[in-house]
């Protein structure tokens, strides 16, 4: 048994809520290798293009994992286990967490300024939503003076950045 591969007794659940292949002539990767693979990848994080080659071509293993989520195969697979580890009483659904992962980040990454930075009065933060979906975005403007050709040439600047050492 390989890493990330299902065992025997852990196939034989999710075996009957897989759909069975339409036969087109084509050799199929077998559902229990594309299982197997679709773990491989969810399990190493790695991208599909990287699928080793035991478990088929990555496109035909992630065509079967799109194509069995559209399908609703994993919803049933989960109701199914959930049926009978309740069945065998390992469930409490008085608790029941997703995931219980918390990760620190710094102030600065949430958008705060850093100890002790000054901050911009020229900045303003805009809130953006695209047109073409409901999430938003955030930018930030800043106000700046930028020098004129005419200025320039001249030798004098009116650019904030700038400044005259006397």
């Amino acid at each position: 048994m390989r890493r990330y591969e299902l065992t025997d007794e852990q196939w034989a659940l999710i075996e009957p809520h897989v759909p069975p292949a339409a036969p087109i002539g084509r050799r199929r990767v077998p559902p229990r290798t594309v299982w197997n693979g679709i773990f491989w990848v969810l399990r190493s994080g790695a991208p599909w293009r990287d699928l080793p080659e035991r478990y088929g071509p990555w496109q035909s293993v992630y065509h079967h994992f799109n194509a069995w989520r559209r399908e609703g195969v994993y919803d049933r697979v989960l109701a199914a286990m959930q049926v009978r580890l309740d069945a065998e009483g390992h469930i409490d659904w008085d608790l029941w967490c997703v995931d219980g992962t918390m990760v620190r980040a710094s102030r600065s990454a949430a958008g705060a300024g850093k100890k002790g930075a000054a901050t911009n009065p020229l900045t303003t933060h805009w809130a953006a939503r695209a047109a073409d979906s409901g999430a938003s975005s955030t930018w930030s403007l800043t106000v700046t003076d930028f020098p004129s050709r005419s200025t320039s040439q001249r030798g004098r600047s009116t650019s904030a950045h700038s400044s005259k050492k006397s």
